[in-house]
């Protein structure tokens, strides 16, 4: 009975808590967010919609929603390459339905037709850990058949405890997602039609997305939860503008060169992947692969 017991006890921990390193992820070795200087909010960025959910506070942005509304912020300049990034702190508790996000995006210029790089996070149920999905789109329809390219990772800290770094390094060979520096995911330029290139702004949101954001829609947004937090602050906005000399180049994710990452990061990136990585739409066999020819 002890033993059974024990069997048990080690499956639900195994559920509940998956992959758990005790230690955290090998260090990458380089660090890019150092290289670019932090800026004010009001320096790079504006509100985009929600004014009366948005606050600044010194150098910090709490943007919330409740029952009447969200909040978002947009750069105040378009941006063709660069780093972009925030630390950011979540909300804990009962989220589920609930998106706070970091994201590139040329949606308003080209409506039914965008580009679009994404850190979004899932809202969640107490029991269970924030999933940090990536995702990006090329030139998306607008029609229903918009294809998303999602990723999505749990942690390997809680989110909701403290800030942490996030961003999203883009130039015109490869999208790098990266935690506290650590690359989670690369995603390589293999083709013009399945890459983003036109120029993009960089946004920040927090929003209801009850119909997908946490296990496919099964849980919703319950306002007696209300109001819903997103913490901001450290924002960076390093790379080339979209009208910027031909001779721009954006800031490199790598030590070893413009393009690609070092061994050591390719070790921490794989380490993330082995251990965290709990969606990859290249291995849905759901998916309609003639769709997304990169994988």
């Amino acid at each position: 009975m002890g033993s059974l017991l024990i069997i048990v006890c080690v499956f639900i921990l195994s559920v509940m808590a998956p992959s758990i390193g005790a230690q955290g992820p090998p260090s990458p070795g380089y660090s890019p967010s150092s290289r670019v200087s932090t800026v004010g909010f009001d320096q790079g960025f504006r509100n985009l919609w929600g004014p009366q959910h948005q606050r600044l506070d010194q150098a910090q942005l709490t943007i919330w929603l409740d029952s009447n509304s969200g909040s978002g912020f947009k750069s105040l300049r378009p941006y063709r390459s660069g780093y972009f990034g925030a630390s950011i702190k979540l909300q804990p508790g009962y989220t589920a339905g609930v998106i706070t996000s970091l994201y590139l995006s040329n949606n308003e210029e080209h409506p039914g037709n965008h580009d679009e790089i994404d850190i979004e996070f899932l809202g969640t149920t107490p029991d269970k850990p924030y999933t940090l999905q990536t995702n990006v789109y090329i030139r998306g329809s607008g029609d229903g058949r918009i294809i998303g390219r999602e990723m999505r990772f749990h942690l390997w800290f809680d989110p909701t405890q403290d800030f942490h770094n996030y961003a999203i390094i883009w130039n015109p060979s490869e999208i790098i997602f990266l935690v506290d520096d650590v690359p989670i995911r690369r995603y390589p330029r293999k083709s013009d039609a399945t890459f983003p290139l036109r120029p993009m702004w960089v946004y920040g949101s927090i929003w209801d997305a009850s119909s997908w954001a946490t296990e496919e829609g099964k849980y919703k947004a319950d306002y007696k939860y209300q109001p819903f937090i997103g913490k901001y602050k450290n924002f960076k906005l390093g790379g080339c503008a979209a009208d910027a000399s031909a001779s721009c180049r954006p800031p490199s994710a790598s030590p070893s060169g413009p393009v690609g990452l070092s061994q050591q990061q390719r070790s921490a990136m794989e380490w993330v992947q082995r251990n965290y990585l709990v969606y990859n739409y290249c291995s849905d066999p759901r998916r309609d692969h003639t769709q997304i020819p990169e994988c």
